[in-house]
């Protein structure tokens, strides 16, 4: 990792020490494995993923990666935590689903395989960055003209500062404590300007809503919360 890496070592400090419970379905990241499937059904709603190129951008410890993998994806997951690509290359072993990973910036990589990829993920991870708008160029970047690139992220409103840190963090504690820092999300306004800036369409949008009563997750119109967004590169 050099000093010119856009990432804030506490943030991967942070994650890299939970790597351990990553996959535990009950544990801290439970919320991860239970909005994953929503995650899945948004991408391939808007691309076609059996036998594509794609790289999960901030992997994580690969939840994303192996369930894109598991539908037909050419997967690579890229992180800057070791701890989480290997425990990431270790559940890939242990499950048997083939996606491969590399502890590699989203930058790097677009410098060495632009327009490298049919389609790019980056979810749940451009609030814990110092320079988003790179991240989204970067991703820009990496996708071939016509791909589809999909983001994810919480919007900078009242109600997500409510939901996504109090009620999520310390009520409900659905996340470990300080997982999000309510200064860093993302309007989604902000979100498409860097993604036009960078030749990035906006195709569509939809929340992950939470309802208490049920427990359940599910995709809505409400984006005010947690919002994924699909961008298709047009140029």
């Amino acid at each position: 990792m050099t000093v010119t890496d856009n990432v804030h070592l506490h943030e991967i400090n942070k994650f890299g020490s939970l790597a351990e419970r990553w996959w535990d379905t009950s544990g801290e990241f439970k919320t991860l494995h239970d909005i994953n499937p929503l995650r899945i059904r948004f991408i391939q709603e808007h691309a076609e993923i059996n036998g594509k190129r794609i790289v999960d951008v901030g992997c994580g410890g690969g939840i994303l990666s192996e369930g894109l993998a598991k539908n037909g994806a050419d997967m690579l997951g890229i992180d800057l935590s070791e701890e989480l690509i290997d425990i990431a290359d270790l559940h890939g072993l242990e499950s048997g689903i083939n996606a491969h990973y590399r502890k590699i910036s989203a930058e790097a990589l677009a410098d060495e395989q632009p327009e490298g990829f049919d389609h790019v993920t980056c979810m749940e991870m451009l609030e814990h960055v110092p320079d988003p708008a790179s991240i989204v160029r970067a991703c820009a970047k990496l996708v071939k003209p016509g791909g589809t690139v999909f983001f994810s992220t919480l919007n900078r409103k009242p109600k997500a500062y409510l939901l996504a840190i109090v009620a999520a963090e310390y009520v409900l504690r659905m996340l470990p404590k300080g997982t999000h820092d309510f200064k860093t999300f993302i309007k989604p306004s902000e979100l498409s300007r860097w993604a036009r800036e960078t030749g990035l369409e906006l195709q569509s949008m939809a929340g992950i809503e939470y309802n208490p009563l049920t427990k359940r997750f599910s995709l809505g119109k409400d984006i005010d919360v947690n919002y994924l967004a699909a961008f298709k590169r047009v140029d």
